[in-house]
């Protein structure tokens, strides 16, 4: 064979394994990418199977990359959702609500805990629901927090005013006595009766048959998409959620590296919640309420149109976890 054929035949080889190098690289990627998700994580127990899965080694086990991203609340990280930040998000039933019926191609791909602790606390000398008439109550409004005492308002036939506290602000307001109460959700809510030092009232509220709902949503296309990653995802927080219902102390330990909150409020806290990870069909109904709620108070635009939430709900992932 005359030189300027080996240099040919070897330009052609190297060609070809310059392309099958490359092809290979692109597979690597796309499965890499297909096998990793980006999870907004609300930093509150209500999901605190994400910190037990992730620092236990679930995800590992399971086949699937999770790149947590931190949030302070349910709406900062619906908002990150809808802007094709992260695949997934946590957050509570009224903030999804209102961010179901205003995204058209957001589904609830998992209920991962329910809450039934939800309360008033005050400062002394307000003994019950009718003691708090014309007086101020702290609460992130728009929240699960809000609905719940208004709700209890409701129901009692007093009228009270409603004012905005960030969470993280809870203990201050109450300690100041800028606020005559607060209603406020888990952890926030141990800390305020902390800060009270035992002369907090806890107020009897009749029952109102809410249930804090902590939700996961996604796109519909990442869920199908990345549905096998969201399959893997989902098992890891069964397994997960099984360790925090035997109440582990290493589950309880991740939660509370977490959230850096102290380990006995941990433990404690983690006692109320039910982490087994589902979507009853019901809870499209819920949603209805939480929305017609969400627009008599303007929090959602009257002008929005009703959602079908049950076409809302894909529990596909759950089904084959």
């Amino acid at each position: 064979m005359s030189r300027s054929k080996v240099r040919g035949v070897a330009a052609a080889l190297a060609a070809a394994l310059a392309l099958l190098s490359a092809s290979a690289c692109a597979s690597d990627t796309a499965g890499s990418e297909s096998d990793t998700l980006t999870v907004g994580f609300v930093v509150d127990p209500s999901w605190a199977q994400i910190p037990v899965a992730q620092r236990g080694g679930a995800f590992e086990r399971h086949g699937v990359r999770v790149e947590v991203v931190n949030f302070s609340t349910g709406v900062q990280a619906l908002q990150a959702l809808q802007g094709g930040q992260v695949d997934i998000a946590t957050a509570a039933d009224v903030p999804s609500a209102s961010a179901l019926a205003k995204s058209p191609e957001l589904r609830v791909v998992g209920d991962g805990s329910r809450w039934t602790g939800s309360r008033i606390v005050a400062r002394p000398g307000i003994a019950d629901l009718n003691a708090l008439a014309g007086k101020k109550i702290g609460t992130p409004l728009g929240t699960s927090a809000a609905y719940f005492a208004a709700s209890a308002l409701d129901s009692a036939g007093v009228t009270a005013e409603l004012v905005q506290v960030a969470p993280s602000a809870m203990t201050t307001a109450i300690a100041k006595g800028d606020v005559d109460a607060v209603s406020i959700f888990q952890p926030y809510q141990a800390q305020v009766i902390d800060v009270l030092d035992g002369t907090g009232v806890e107020i009897d509220v009749p029952a109102t048959g809410y249930r804090q709902h902590s939700l996961y949503l996604a796109a519909a296309d990442t869920a199908q998409r990345k549905a096998d990653a969201f399959r893997k995802f989902f098992a890891a927080l069964t397994e997960a959620g099984a360790q925090l219902t035997a109440h582990e102390e290493a589950a309880t330990a991740a939660v509370a590296e977490a959230t850096a909150l102290a380990h006995d409020l941990v433990g404690k806290v983690l006692r109320e919640f039910d982490f087994t990870l589902q979507l009853p069909p019901d809870l499209a109904a819920k949603l209805t309420t939480l929305a017609d709620w969400a627009r008599a108070r303007n929090y959602l635009d009257p002008g929005v149109p009703p959602v079908d939430y049950a076409a809302r709900l894909d529990a596909s992932a759950l089904a084959e976890s």
